[in-house]
C-alpha cells in the first residue's frame, strides 16, 4: 500500500534527515510503499546540499507558505489515498505508520499519533485541547485566581490522561498536526488546510470541519513517535504574533466573532502567583506534570511508580534544548489532586 508523507520544513535540516531516517525504517518493516515528500519553506544556502542528499524529493516554493500552505501545496502533488503530514521534528517509532493505516483502513478519516517528549518515552506530551466553548471560558477565567486555574486544570488533566491511558484506538477530533494521517477521500470531502493560518490552529479547524462532517477521527495509542518539543520554532521570533493571530482566527471560525470579542475582554487580568509547594515523598503512585504555563496547563506528563523528593531534576535529553524561561513542575496523585509544585529557572546565556 502506499502512504504519501508529506513534510514541512522550516530551518530544521538535521531533525528532517532524522525523521526521514525513521520514516524508512517503519515504512520497510510495515511493508508500506513510502512516497516522501519534502516542502521546503525556509532554509539557509549551506543547508541546499544536506537537503538535497536526502532520499525524499524537496519542492521549493520559494517563499515560506505556512504550515498550512506547505501541507495543501504537498497532498496536490501526490495522489495517494493514504496521506500523513507532518513536521520534521517528529520521529516514528516502530509500528507507528503501520497503526494509522489500519486505522484509516477500518474506516477512521483521520488518526492520529501518541507523542513522547524523549526517547525514554517517559514524559508524554498533551493532546490538543478540546474545542468548547466551555474551555475556552475556563482558559480566560485561569488566570484571574487560583481557583479557576485549578478547576481549568481538573478539566484538562481528565482530557489529557484519558488519551495518556488509552490502550485501545478511541474517537477523538482533538489531535495533533505534528503528525496526521488522514484518507484522501476525507481531505477531498471537507477541504485543504485554512492558508489564512500562518501558523498554529490550522490542524484543530480541519479537524472541527471533519467532526461537523460526522467524520470520525481517531486517537491511536499503538502510533508512537517522538516529538522534539518546539524546535522549529525555537529560532523565529514572529511565532508567538502567529499564534495570536491564529488562536484569534480560529475562535471567531468556531465561536463567533461575538463571544471572541467576550473571550478578549475577559483575558485581561494578571497570571496568579504560583508559590512553590514541597514534593511529598510518601511512596504514592504519581503524575509530574511539567509546562511552560504558569496555570500549570497543557503540560506534559510523566507516571511515576512512587512520589519523588524535592527537587526534581528533568533528564538532560529534555532540559537541554528546551527555550530559557520558567518552567513549572506539578505533582498530581491518581485522583487529580495536586501534592506539589515547583518552579525551576532556565536561564538565557545568549546574551539577548
Amino acid at each position: 500500500m502506499k502512504l504519501a508523507v508529506v513534510l514541512v520544513h522550516y530551518h530544521t535540516p538535521e531533525l528532517l534527515r532524522g525523521a526521514l531516517d525513521a520514516l524508512e525504517r517503519d515504512a520497510k518493516e510495515s511493508g508500506l510503499d513510502l512516497e516522501p515528500l519534502v516542502i521546503d519553506n525556509g532554509s539557509r544556502p549551506e543547508d541546499r546540499d544536506l537537503l538535497s542528499s536526502l532520499p525524499a524529493p524537496r519542492l521549493d516554493p520559494g517563499r515560506n507558505l505556512g504550515y498550512a500552505g506547505g501541507a495543501n501545496l504537498g497532498v496536490r502533488e501526490t495522489s495517494a489515498e493514504h496521506l500523513v503530514v507532518m513536521n520534521p521534528d517528529v520521529e516514528v517509532l516502530p509500528g507507528c505508520l503501520g497503526a494509522l493505516v489500519e486505522a484509516l483502513d477500518d474506516g477512521a478519516a483521520a488518526a492520529g499519533a501518541r507523542f513522547y517528549w524523549d526517547y525514554a518515552r517517559e514524559f508524554l506530551l498533551p493532546p490538543t485541547e478540546p474545542v468548547s466553548r466551555w474551555s475556552e471560558l475556563l482558559a480566560v477565567l485561569a488566570p484571574r485566581s487560583e481557583r479557576w486555574a485549578g478547576r481549568a486544570r481538573r478539566r484538562w488533566r481528565r482530557h489529557a490522561r484519558r488519551q495518556w491511558t488509552a490502550s485501545a484506538p478511541m474517537t477523538s477530533h482533538d489531535l495533533s498536526g505534528a503528525l496526521l494521517a488522514f484518507r484522501r477521500s476525507a481531505w477531498d470531502r471537507v477541504g485543504p488546510f485554512d492558508e489564512g493560518y500562518r501558523l498554529y490552529f490550522e490542524e484543530t479547524e480541519w479537524l472541527l470541519r471533519l467532526r461537523e462532517a460526522r467524520l470520525e477521527a481517531r486517537f491511536v495509542p499503538a502510533a508512537e513517535g517522538v516529538h522534539f518539543y518546539a524546535r522549529s520554532t525555537a529560532g523565529e521570533r514572529r511565532s508567538e504574533q502567529w499564534f495570536l493571530e491564529s488562536n484569534r482566527r480560529f475562535r471567531r471560525r468556531a465561536y463567533g466573532a461575538g463571544f471572541t470579542r467576550f473571550l478578549e475582554w475577559l483575558s485581561r487580568a494578571a497570571t496568579p502567583g504560583s508559590p512553590d509547594r514541597a514534593m511529598p515523598g510518601d511512596g504514592r503512585p504519581v503524575w509530574l506534570e511539567v509546562s511552560p504555563s504558569p496555570l500549570g496547563y497543557p503540560a506534559a506528563g510523566r507516571r511515576l511508580p512512587s512520589s519523588v523528593e524535592s527537587p526534581y531534576e528533568l533528564p538532560e535529553e529534555i532540559w537541554g534544548p528546551l527555550a530559557p524561561g520558567t518552567y513549572f513542575l506539578r505533582l498530581v496523585d491518581e485522583a487529580g489532586r495536586e501534592l506539589g509544585l515547583r518552579m525551576v529557572e532556565k536561564p538565557d546565556f545568549s546574551g539577548r
